[in-house]
């Protein structure tokens, strides 16, 4: 067996109605305003959006929201996102949804601060080093985080690349 030593600063916090503690969690990591990214379908019919919303504006925490994402997200939608990051001032991202709205996600915070195209981190032109939650990620190795369709022009693989660490470190698992 080779000797190594696993660090996964992430907090994940499962369970029924745990999304009563989202304000909390926002504040207890300093976000002054938070990005909502969600798809569209359940989380909306389900209530779970509204009450998100709802803890947030309840523990004084500012938030603008995208919607929309789709199952095998298109890079439109992170360029959106990115826009609305950079215009709203957002400096911690929310997906609340799947893996394609959290991967989502995770492209935006990488490109939020990244005066380059968002592409250029699943190409290998460029590193992760911070993203929208501020931190700083030296010697971030590429690691495969999402799928991207919809690239106009570019003769890319549809598999991309990202810091897994690009992400604001906190996961939130709903379970209905």
């Amino acid at each position: 067996m080779n000797n190594f030593v696993f660090y996964s600063p992430t907090e994940f916090v499962f369970g029924k109605n745990t999304e009563v503690q989202v304000g909390a969690l926002a504040r207890k990591y300093g976000a002054q305003k938070v990005m909502i990214v969600y798809g569209g379908g359940s989380v909306v019919r389900s209530g779970l959006l509204d009450r998100v919303k709802q803890y947030l504006q309840e523990a004084g925490v500012a938030y603008c929201e995208m919607g929309g994402v789709q199952p095998n997200p298109i890079d439109g939608k992170v360029y959106e996102g990115i826009q609305l990051c950079r215009r709203e001032q957002v400096d911690m991202m929310l997906p609340v949804g799947g893996g394609s709205v959290i991967d989502t996600a995770k492209a935006i915070a990488a490109g939020a601060l990244y005066d380059g195209d968002f592409w250029d981190f699943f190409i290998g032109r460029a590193k992760v080093v911070e993203s929208s939650r501020g931190a700083d990620y030296p010697g971030c190795r590429k690691r495969g985080f999402g799928q991207y369709g919809n690239y106009q022009d570019r003769d890319t693989p549809k598999t991309g690349s990202l810091c897994p660490r690009a992400f604001a470190s906190r996961i939130f698992h709903h379970e209905s």
